[in-house]
């Protein structure tokens, strides 16, 4: 328990002085655009792009599991938009964003630090696929949904303006880029090497503070009655999903399974709010649902973390 204690500690401490400050030292929101920036757009992407481009590119190429991910994701969304439409009232739109709070686990901010710090390196690059997986999904399901709007631009538009965020993600070109640097077995030059190392082990500290802080800026509105269902299905749901999906399309090696079911026991994604941010709707509730997620999750993924260091959790079903 104690070895538990001191990998999660470390994790969620990080998030909580982060929180700390946000809510005791009185600076404005926007004082965190460079830092965002830099996680998002240099620090992730060099933690990405170094792990996947050291891994062998026989390990990469593995479509049974990229199928398990899909699978999984795209169930838990599908209960999670039944979720949204019901108790919305059919309004598609705010459907959509619940989706993202139902389905959508926070495997930017949280992921690579947790899986690296639980698992060890060769959590890397499941985690990696994951993440490019769940991307790819939600930014292509989410404008979809609202394009059903029936107003806005159209269905032509939004699958252009969809296809440019896919492909422009700094996440996922990095990913890109590391797949092909193994497939070639490309080596960066000395220097070069030693700067992605210090941008690589930035990356989880940053991310994590600056998850924390932002918690802290959300408001605290009252609580939409969809939210208690919709981080059921997140933080407990979801995780049983990817135990069968992993039963359906495996078996993987234990590192990989357990990498799955650790990120689909994250809470909601600070994207849910993002998303809400840019569509203007849902937006106080998703605040909301991604400040109760994260600081819920210090108790289930604690919990998954002790389930499966204890290995009293199955990495499949079948005999």
């Amino acid at each position: 328990m104690s070895d538990l204690f001191g990998l999660a500690f470390p994790f969620f401490g990080l998030i909580f002085l982060g929180y700390f400050c946000g809510r005791v030292v009185k600076l404005p929101e926007s004082g965190l655009a460079w830092l965002s920036f830099f996680i998002i757009y240099v620090a992730l992407p060099a933690l990405f792009y170094r792990i996947v481009a050291q891994t062998p590119f026989a390990e990469l190429a593995n479509p049974a599991f990229i199928l398990a991910v899909v699978a999984s994701t795209t169930a838990t969304a599908l209960l999670a938009l039944a979720i949204g439409l019901w108790f919305r009232r059919g309004h598609v739109g705010e459907a959509a964003i619940a989706t993202t709070i139902g389905a959508y686990a926070n495997v930017g901010y949280m992921g690579p630090g947790l899986t690296l710090a639980a698992l060890g390196q060769a959590a890397a690059t499941p985690a990696a696929l994951i993440f490019a997986c769940d991307s790819v999904f939600f930014f292509t399901l989410v404008p979809l949904l609202m394009a059903m709007r029936g107003r806005g631009e159209s269905l032509v538009h939004t699958l252009g303006l969809i296809a440019r965020r896919v492909l422009t993600h700094p996440f996922n070109i990095a990913t890109l880029a590391g797949v092909l640097a193994a497939a070639l077995e490309f080596r960066e030059p000395e220097a070069l090497s030693r700067m992605l190392d210090f941008l690589k082990n930035a990356a989880a500290p940053c991310a994590l503070f600056t998850l924390g802080v932002t918690v802290a800026l959300r408001r605290l509105s009252r609580l939409p009655v969809e939210l208690a269902p919709l981080l059921a299905l997140k933080l407990f749901v979801h995780p049983a999903i990817a135990l069968v999906s992993l039963s359906l399309f495996g078996p993987f090696s234990p590192v990989w399974a357990q990498t799955l079911l650790l990120m689909a026991a994250l809470p909601p994604a600070l994207n849910a709010f993002v998303l809400a941010r840019q569509y203007h709707v849902f937006v106080e509730e998703a605040s909301t649902a991604v400040l109760i997620g994260t600081l819920s999750s210090v108790v289930t993924v604690t919990g998954m973390l002790y389930l499966l260091r204890e290995q009293l959790i199955p990495l499949t079903l079948l005999p």
